[in-house]
């Protein structure tokens, strides 16, 4: 089977030609011609020829016309934002958010401007998309499980682990100093970690543990919370600081044995609550 089509153009800016579709069915071949309205000023001829196995029911519907510039297909969509995102976390963590422009951020993915406002509103919506991507990253795989182990020391243990892990990777140091340096003069990026809800959901899952393993106490929802959120500062408030330079960093041994401390002492601040 053969298609063709045929597109002259006007030769004036006035001219406009009628559309016409003309179908002419053989028993192994299809031929379409189509000629389109156009006002250009110099008339021009584009042909496209495609060959179609024969046999198959519907040739005209499965000839793959050339797609309009200008509009990438999805997948082509996704890959630039995620090179958007690659780039602009790492002129972020670089140079800081007040030294990095929309400008900067859009030459180094090789893109325009338009580009980059067609899938980020503004620069603090692309920084809170930045930090919402470094969160994803350091936490753990979906397969490894948050809660495990036979007694609450030994959860809270294991626990106290994977949130040191994910608190002192590079990226979140790194976060973190952009963050505490820079939040003074945008407040933004402090509402931009707090509103990314990894802290919220880790709150969350530690009350909940702590009520279901502790069910004498009786823990309202507010002590849930608040006793969850002095967990998570006593596990990484000192190790953190001591990683962007107030000290020396902790080594491997000296994690554990913190983390090991952190645990002991956060359960025996709940002995003067049982009934």
């Amino acid at each position: 089977m053969h298609l063709r089509l045929l597109t002259p153009l006007g030769r004036t800016t006035h001219s406009i030609l009628d559309t016409t579709r003309r179908l002419v069915s053989h028993t192994d071949r299809i031929r379409i011609t189509v000629r389109t309205p156009v006002t250009l000023d110099a008339g021009i001829i584009v042909r496209v020829a495609t060959r179609i196995r024969a046999g198959r029911k519907d040739p005209v519907r499965q000839a793959k016309l050339v797609r309009k510039s200008g509009r990438p297909l999805r997948a082509d969509a996704l890959k630039l934002r995620e090179q958007i995102l690659r780039d602009a976390t790492q002129l972020f963590l670089e140079q800081g958010y007040g030294s990095t422009s929309i400008e900067s951020v859009a030459a180094r993915a090789g893109v325009s401007k338009r580009t980059f406002y067609d899938r980020f509103e503004h620069k603090a919506a692309l920084f809170a998309a930045v930090v919402h991507g470094i969160i994803d990253e350091i936490r753990p795989p979906a397969s490894v499980p948050l809660l495990a182990g036979p007694t609450l020391p030994e959860i809270l243990r294991r626990l106290a682990g994977l949130i040191l892990k994910a608190a002192l990777s590079p990226q979140a140091i790194a976060l973190h100093r952009l963050v505490t340096g820079e939040s003074s003069r945008f407040p933004e990026l402090a509402r931009a970690v707090e509103n990314d809800g990894g802290q919220a959901e880790a709150t969350a899952l530690i009350g909940g543990l702590l009520s279901r393993e502790l069910p004498k106490i009786k823990l309202s929802p507010q002590d849930q919370v608040f006793a969850a959120q002095q967990f998570i500062y006593m596990v990484v408030t000192l190790p953190q600081r001591r990683a962007i330079g107030f000290g020396t960093p902790m080594t491997p041994q000296e994690l554990d044995a913190w983390a090991d401390r952190v645990v002991t002492l956060f359960l025996e601040g709940f002995k003067g609550l049982r009934s």
